[in-house]
C-alpha cells in the first residue's frame, strides 16, 4: 500500500500541530502504530502534553527547532529521531525560518483520548 500525503486530509490534533495521518487503523490495514507528518510553523510551537498509553518518535524532515522533553530541552535538525516515552511532557517550537516538518510514529495508534494537555 502507498499513501500520498496528498491524499489525506489534515486535521488539527490537541497540541495545535497540523497532521496528516498517513497510516492509522481507522483508515488503513496497520493495527499497532500510526504514522503521520506534522507541521509547526515559524515562531510556533506545539502545546505541551503526554500521551498516556503511546510511545512516540519524531524523526525531524526538515527545519529546525527545539524539543523539550520534561524539563529538558534539545536542538533538532533534520536526520534526528526523538524517542518519547508514555507520559512524559512534551513538546517542540519552530526556531526556523522555514516550516517544521516531523514524521510522528505512535504505538499504540495516536488518539485523542490518549492525549491530555499539561495543566489539565
Amino acid at each position: 500500500m502507498i499513501r500520498s500525503r496528498s491524499s489525506v486530509a489534515s486535521y488539527v490534533t490537541k497540541d495545535g500541530s497540523r497532521i496528516w495521518e498517513l497510516f492509522h487503523p481507522n483508515s488503513s490495514p496497520v493495527i499497532d502504530f500510526s504514522v503521520a507528518e506534522a507541521l509547526v510553523e515559524p515562531e510556533q510551537r506545539t502545546k505541551t502534553h503526554v500521551h498516556h498509553a503511546s510511545q512516540e518518535v519524531y524523526y525531524i524532515l526538515e527545519g529546525e527547532g527545539v524539543v523539550r522533553l520534561g524539563k529538558e530541552t534539545l536542538s533538532v535538525s533534520p536526520g534526528d529521531a526523538i524517542l518519547i516515552a508514555p507520559g512524559r511532557p512534551h513538546n517542540i517550537r519552530n526556531t526556523g525560518a522555514g516550516v517544521l516538518r516531523i514524521l510522528c510514529i505512535c504505538c499504540p495508534p495516536y488518539s485523542h483520548d490518549d492525549t491530555a494537555l499539561e495543566g489539565r
